[in-house]
Order: C-alpha cells, then sequence, then structure tokens
C-alpha cells in the first residue's frame, strides 16, 4: 500500500479560524480528493507552518512514496518561519527524490524553491473557477494533463502567481489571468507536478471558501453583500447535491470539467497512477 506525506499549507491559527466557521482544511480536502479515487492509501498530514511541527509518527521522509502541498492563505514571497520552513521542507523531500505534487501555495513554494520568482497578481484574485486554461504543446505530451481537453475551467482561488518559472521548469497550461497555471519544476533529485488551481476542491469547498473570505469578497466587488453570497453559496450547494441539474450548472456557468469528480481531479488521479504507483502512463483522449 502506498503511503504519501500530506503538508498542511496554513497555520494552526488560520485553521483554527477556518474550523470555526466550519470550513474544511485544504488537508482535509486533499485527503478526501486523494482516497475518493484510491481508498487504501495511507495519508499522513503534516503541518510544517506551525513551530512545533514534526514528521507524522517519527518517520522519516525515505518512509513515504509520495508528498503533496495542499492550498494555503501564506504568501510564497513573505519571509516567515511558516513560509520559509515549508520551503525548507520541500528542498529536502525533494532531495530524497520523492515524486511530489503541489496545487497552488505548492506551485509557488516550488517555484521560489527552485529560483522562480512569485508575485501578487495586478489582476486581483482569480477566484470560484479559473477559465479557458489551455495546454500548450509541452503539456500535451506529459501525463499530468492526458485527461484533460485542450482548454478547460478549474476550480481556483488565489491572488499570488508565478511570474518567473525556475530556468530548468516546463510551462504546460496558461490563461488570461495566469501565464503559469501547470508546470513541471525539477528540484534536488525529484520533480513538482504543480498546477495553479486546485483539482483537490469540489463545489463545497468553495462555497466555504466564499463564507471565509466574505468579506473581501464583497470589498473586490465579486459579490454585492452578504445576501449575495449566501444565494451563489446556495446555488453551489443544489449543484454539489444534484450534478445534473442542468439549470444550476448553466447559472454558474460550469459542465462536466467541474462537476464530474473524476475529470476534475484527474491531475491528482495521473499523479497517483504515473509518478506514485509507477503504472504505464495514460493515452491521451
Amino acid at each position: 500500500m502506498a503511503r504519501i506525506l500530506l503538508m498542511e499549507g496554513n497555520t494552526k491559527d488560520r485553521r483554527a479560524r477556518a474550523a470555526s466557521l466550519g470550513v474544511r482544511s485544504s488537508s482535509e480536502i486533499y485527503t478526501i480528493a486523494i482516497r475518493a479515487h484510491f481508498p487504501d492509501v495511507a495519508i499522513d498530514v503534516m503541518n510544517a507552518a506551525d513551530e512545533d511541527w514534526s514528521i507524522p509518527d517519527a518517520r522519516c521522509y525515505a518512509d513515504y512514496d509520495g508528498f503533496v502541498i495542499s492550498g494555503s492563505s501564506l504568501h510564497a514571497y513573505d519571509t516567515d518561519f511558516a513560509v520559509t520552513n515549508q520551503i525548507a521542507v520541500l528542498k529536502d523531500v525533494a532531495d530524497v527524490g520523492l515524486p511530489i505534487l503541489g496545487s497552488c501555495w505548492g506551485l509557488q513554494i516550488a517555484a521560489v524553491a527552485g529560483g522562480g520568482e512569485v508575485a501578487f497578481n495586478p489582476k486581483g484574485r482569480e477566484v470560484g473557477f479559473a477559465r479557458k486554461i489551455l495546454v500548450n504543446t509541452s503539456g500535451l505530451s506529459h501525463p499530468m494533463l492526458s485527461a484533460r481537453p485542450r482548454v478547460f475551467d478549474a476550480p481556483c482561488i488565489h491572488y499570488d502567481e508565478v511570474i518567473r518559472l525556475p530556468d530548468n521548469a516546463v510551462l504546460l497550461a496558461s490563461n488570461d489571468h495566469s501565464l503559469v497555471q501547470a508546470a513541471v519544476i525539477p528540484l534536488g533529485a525529484s520533480e513538482v507536478w504543480a498546477v495553479q488551481y486546485h483539482p483537490e476542491f469540489d463545489l463545497r469547498q468553495l462555497a466555504q471558501l466564499y463564507t471565509l473570505y466574505a468579506d473581501d469578497m464583497i470589498a473586490q466587488g465579486f459579490f454585492a453583500d452578504t445576501d449575495a453570497i449566501t444565494a451563489y453559496c446556495d446555488v453551489l450547494g443544489r449543484l454539489e447535491a444534484d450534478r445534473t441539474n442542468g439549470g444550476l450548472a448553466w447559472q454558474i456557468g460550469v459542465d462536466e470539467d467541474i462537476l464530474d469528480d473524476t475529470r476534475r481531479r484527474s491531475e491528482i488521479i495521473a499523479w497517483m497512477r504515473h509518478a506514485v504507483l509507477k503504472e504505464m502512463p495514460a493515452v491521451r483522449r
């Protein structure tokens, strides 16, 4: 049975605030996403943003078959412990040679660890759904995106973006909001398969995040007021409960890219099968 080490990107205080609002942690939603398709995988969660962090059960990195980096509300260009320690951990894991997968924060700290650069996106927050992500020629031949159509949408939430990839990285996909939506970043004795969006998210998680960031959502003009957020989250919740409801899907402009679990999580599935379980790479459909 494969064993995965999952690094939770958020600090203890941020996790506590989210929990008080009924919002699942980044590591919890990632665990759900992996186990939905690989129920037998063992997953240990590590809180490397905390001063008292440790590897679970006194294990070492070599005890694992893969390493996953969740999302985070932190900024990869900051220099506080919660950021720098996660980057240091990532480098140590890469030196061991473990396969690595990262979403959003995972992409950003992998870029910084490899010598790239992350900055605030002047276009503002990309939230809810990253639209019209275009797979480039390199992406078409990479197993991570083998189950994706040439253009697709994906769940997302981020302020920051990678503005410069490390010199040895390979860009796989982009959209109009962020040039780097998917990339492979060689690091140490390994490489990081990483995306700016969140293949681990479901509609319930998006609704919870709108609740968590309600003040920001209103201040930035995404919603007029809390009633508008509540109404939108109600649509998300009803669609999550009945994904065959074409009217609700039309209201928020989504299709099987978002509604089909296997398609939405295809990067996670591809990484598990190809990089961790060492199965034959999928043939692009």
